[in-house]
């Protein structure tokens, strides 16, 4: 038997109010949905599984050096396109388009400031821009971040997120690699230290140049960090994959890398790395 019986219809509004887009971010690994402003207090990672979520230069940049502020070098240097390149759509209508979605010229930035009261020059990649592809600009860059750690003798730290070397560019963008690397020999004759700093992902020919030569090599937890990708190797070797292989977690079981840092550690584990090579303890 019924006690009550509504007599009026439900409160209707003239408006219905719409949650407002990109509000509630869904996290890849677990299928959970984390506010927004929670993940950028915690700088992009997800407080109970630990996924990092892919961010880029001007965040890293922000947390990194200290109250965000550095200066930016190398920015003069824009893309061209040397072989007039062709797929789908020219190289030139790529670049334009991937300038305007992300506000920057190219795939990598260099700042020069302080971190924890430490000069440092900082290199960091865009994966955004065109998957992080390392063409002749990005290999200009990183060489103008390596000669001015050199002869200002700063420690270098190379925040690499990329796809590889860039075809657009041909053998111009595989030049970046034997480049890169000698530059690095360089700055290891002037022993100024230099850490190699991994994310989602590292692959392709960085992996195969500065990304392996830091003096410490450390990632983000869960990172992709290899050469070719696990499809091309099975294919290739006519085997299944080990378990997790080509993450930070296996590579470093492997003795490919040193640490693995959780981002929201990564400053201060990195002055603390520094210091010690710098002999800067109190």
């Amino acid at each position: 038997m019924a006690w009550f019986k509504r007599k009026d219809k439900n409160i209707q509004t003239e408006q219905r109010k719409e949650m407002p887009e990109g509000v509630w971010i869904k996290v890849p690994t677990t299928g959970e949905t984390v506010h927004r402003r929670e993940l950028e207090d915690n700088l992009w990672v997800d407080p109970l599984s630990d996924y990092h979520f892919r961010i880029g230069s001007d965040k890293y940049f922000s947390f990194l050096f200290d109250k965000g502020k550095f200066k930016e070098i190398g920015q003069d240097i824009v893309p061209t396109d040397p072989l007039k390149f062709e797929d789908r759509k020219k190289y030139s209508d790529r670049l334009d388009q991937y300038q305007k979605k992300t506000g920057h010229s190219d795939a990598v930035r260099v700042g020069v400031g302080k971190m924890n009261d430490l000069d440092v020059v900082i290199a960091c990649m865009d994966f955004d821009f065109m998957g992080g592809s390392m063409g002749s600009v990005v290999g200009e860059r990183l060489g103008m971040a390596i000669d001015h750690a050199r002869k200002q003798k700063k420690p270098l730290i190379i925040i690499s997120q990329t796809g590889g070397a860039r075809m657009q560019e041909s053998i111009l963008s595989l030049m970046q690699m034997a480049k890169t690397s000698a530059k690095l020999a360089q700055l290891e004759e002037e022993g100024v230290p230099y850490i190699s700093y991994m994310t989602n992902p590292t692959t392709g020919g960085v992996t195969a140049s500065f990304a392996m030569l830091g003096d410490f090599n450390i990632a983000e937890p869960g990172s992709l960090i290899g050469f070719a990708g696990p499809r091309v190797i099975r294919q290739t070797i006519g085997r299944d994959l080990p378990e997790g292989f080509q993450t930070a977690e296996y590579l470093l079981d492997h003795g490919f890398l040193d640490l693995i840092v959780p981002r929201t550690q990564m400053k201060d584990e990195l002055s603390k790395l520094l210091k010690l090579v710098l002999h800067k303890f109190a």
